[in-house]
């Protein structure tokens, strides 16, 4: 177990994985979006999301029939997808465009062993202090005889999931009294996966890394000045993107 730093009293916040991930890559955006500031939806995103439902329908209710795919997704997307749709306007063969692709994903996905899987989408809750939540959602939690094992599940390449993994990790600490065996990110679409052996140090320095980002980001409210934006492939998604030379500077190399 370890001792979670202290925290000054100020803005009720809640932390993340997410915003801890977009605060390592841009503090400006993760500060955007404790403002309820965000970029515009996707359709990547949208089909990300749908996937890692009928992943999740899976793996609680078995495998889906291929003749009730289709009514599976619309099913998914009803309850708890139809503002993302509305603001993506898509259109009926947009649409189903995307249910191919996810359909696509499932099939790969059913490939990939699920023995020792114990809950899934397992939300986590840690109060570090009286102002201060941590929150995460764990895509699938296994217990197969080496130890509990977090999976985060991906549907594209996996990029850097180091510090995400990380911060898993450190809810699961906090939450249950000891760290997770392994911490695991899977690319359903590459089959490439990523495995992590929580250490103390590392999860230490993730508790030191939350709390400094709290520090930066209350400064933020009073002076937005303050806190420095990062170009990069996240500027598309971005609602700072139009007002920022960082963002500016970033779309244009994405767009050549």
């Amino acid at each position: 177990m370890i001792e979670f730093p202290a925290i000054e009293r100020g803005e009720r916040l809640s932390i993340s994985a997410s915003l801890f991930t977009t605060y390592l890559r841009c503090p400006g955006q993760a500060l955007a979006q404790l403002q309820g500031r965000y970029g515009p939806e996707s359709r990547a995103a949208f089909s990300g999301m749908l996937a890692h439902r009928i992943f999740a329908r899976h793996l609680t209710d078995g495998a889906i029939e291929s003749d009730q795919f289709t009514a599976a997704c619309r099913q998914e997307i009803g309850q708890a997808m139809n503002p993302k749709l509305v603001a993506l306007q898509l259109r009926p063969s947009e649409l189903r465009g995307v249910i191919a692709e996810v359909g696509t994903l499932y099939e790969r996905f059913q490939t990939i062993s699920t023995t020792g899987c114990r809950s899934v989408e397992t939300e986590l809750d840690v109060p570090v202090s009286p102002d201060i939540t941590l929150r995460g959602r764990i895509d699938a939690v296994f217990d197969d005889g080496g130890g509990v094992r977090l999976v985060d599940w991906k549907t594209g390449a996996l990029g850097g999931v180091q510090e995400q993994l990380a911060f898993y990790a450190l809810l699961w600490l906090l939450h249950h009294g000891e760290p997770p065996a392994i911490v695991e990110a899977a690319s359903v679409s590459s089959g490439e996966r990523y495995e992590q052996v929580p250490a103390i140090a590392t999860l230490t320095e993730t508790a030191n890394q939350v709390v400094e980002m709290i520090d930066v980001l209350r400064l933020g409210f009073v002076d937005e000045a303050s806190v420095p934006r990062v170009g990069g492939p996240g500027c598309q998604y971005c609602p700072l993107s139009d007002e920022c030379a960082e963002g500016k500077a970033a779309r244009r190399v994405l767009s050549a």
